[in-house]
């Protein structure tokens, strides 16, 4: 693996972080951020000023308005994003909209493309991603999807329950995983593309939670008789499922990605202020405890760019990934988690303010050991691997 950054991207990287700091920095006071997220009249003058500067959509390819980027680039490219909470929602890598794109790139037709994609990559609308589902339905175990997908004719009928949906409310259209009822697929998962305009879906409430950074929150979201195209299938009926693996390794990642530009700015606010607070006739940093705090959160934000790197270069060489992508997921979650824990230890009482942003990076970041499989899901199914490899040998 070559850790040396091609001219090109060291540009675009210095593009991005001058953009971040000059041109979206200035909105984190802005009042549209509202509980449930971000407005979008908000996301739409972020976006305006992403795409005056040839930054929108990164990650897509060139035909759809982007810049194509390889997997080590959107690392590099989507950390400096995340310099600023608002900055994956100007350059439009948010989560759920950037692991849609990338699965609509990779699987969609080109009718579904030109309906669905296209719109997404250019902002001018939102998506979301219907997986999870309450009690007893499918969380960290989507083998007990209870969303069902029934033939009729030339189309699907749907029903069922998601929560956690991020980006509903307001979004153009969803990503639903249903499980099919009857048929070759029977009891197998199915995706499906569906405006969200139409009979047949009602958002419930939105859902109170400890971040506020997404766009559209996150909602419990009910499909009731939804009749879907059997044309609006995406990709293969009864391989939801291994669609949903094409979207979720490289998701894991970027979120990596992006939460470590995050854990980037609460480090720099904590330096900034232990290095002119005093204490005791001398700064804050110069006490060991404190010091020692900002080394060890050095040490996690490298560790973490060096495991999202090496992830990014294996999906890049055409590998998978998964296993190296739940490991990513674990280290950086947690790492960075640790970084901003730190970081309103290191301010004292105005940690625990909004006098500076790491009281609410401390928040965002926390829900990240939870989404995309708690760090316990992954400990699990690593386990189950080693045991598995070991016992081969």
């Amino acid at each position: 693996m070559d850790f040396n950054i091609s001219p090109e991207l060291l540009d675009l990287q210095l593009r991005t972080r001058a953009f971040i700091r000059d041109q979206i920095v200035p909105f984190e006071a802005d009042t549209r951020q509202e509980r449930h997220g971000p407005t979008d009249d908000l996301r739409r003058e972020l976006n305006a000023l992403a795409r005056s500067a040839g930054l929108l959509s990164p990650h897509v390819a060139r035909e759809y308005g982007g810049l194509g980027l390889s997997h080590v680039g959107r690392a590099i490219v989507f950390e400096e994003a995340g310099y600023s909470l608002l900055g994956p929602l100007a350059l439009n890598i948010s989560a759920p909209d950037e692991g849609n794109m990338h699965l609509l790139e990779h699987v969609a037709t080109s009718e579904q493309k030109s309906r669905w994609l296209a719109p997404l990559a250019h902002a001018d609308i939102r998506s979301c991603f219907a997986m999870t589902e309450p009690p007893p339905g499918a969380g960290s175990d989507p083998a007990a999807l209870l969303t069902t997908a029934a033939r009729d004719g030339d189309h699907y009928v749907v029903n069922g329950t998601k929560w956690f949906t991020t980006g509903a409310i307001g979004a153009s259209f969803a990503i639903i995983m249903a499980r099919e009822t009857a048929g070759p697929n029977e009891g197998r998962a199915t995706m499906l593309l569906a405006d969200m305009d139409q009979p047949g879906i009602r958002i419930v409430r939105a859902m109170d939670s400890l971040d506020q950074g997404f766009a559209g929150g996150h909602a419990v979201v009910e499909f009731d008789g939804l009749r879907v195209s059997a044309a609006d299938v995406l990709g293969e009926p009864g391989q939801g499922f291994r669609y949903a693996q094409i979207r979720l390794a490289p998701a894991r990642l970027t979120h990596c990605m992006r939460w470590l530009g995050a854990a980037r700015r609460a480090q720099d606010i904590a330096l900034a202020y232990a290095t002119k607070r005093e204490a005791f006739g001398k700064p804050l940093a110069s006490h060991e405890g404190v010091g020692f705090m900002l080394a060890d959160n050095d040490m996690d934000i490298r560790t973490s760019r060096l495991t999202i790197w090496h992830t990014a270069w294996l999906l890049d060489e055409g590998n998978r990934a998964g296993t190296e992508s739940s490991i990513a997921k674990v280290v950086c979650s947690e790492a960075i988690y640790r970084v901003a824990d730190r970081c309103v230890q290191v301010l004292g009482g105005q940690g625990v303010t909004n006098d500076t942003l790491v009281e609410r990076i401390f928040r965002e970041v926390r829900g990240f050991r939870i989404y995309d499989g708690p760090s316990e899901v992954h400990r699990w199914s690593l386990a189950q691997k080693l045991v598995k490899a070991g016992a081969n040998h």
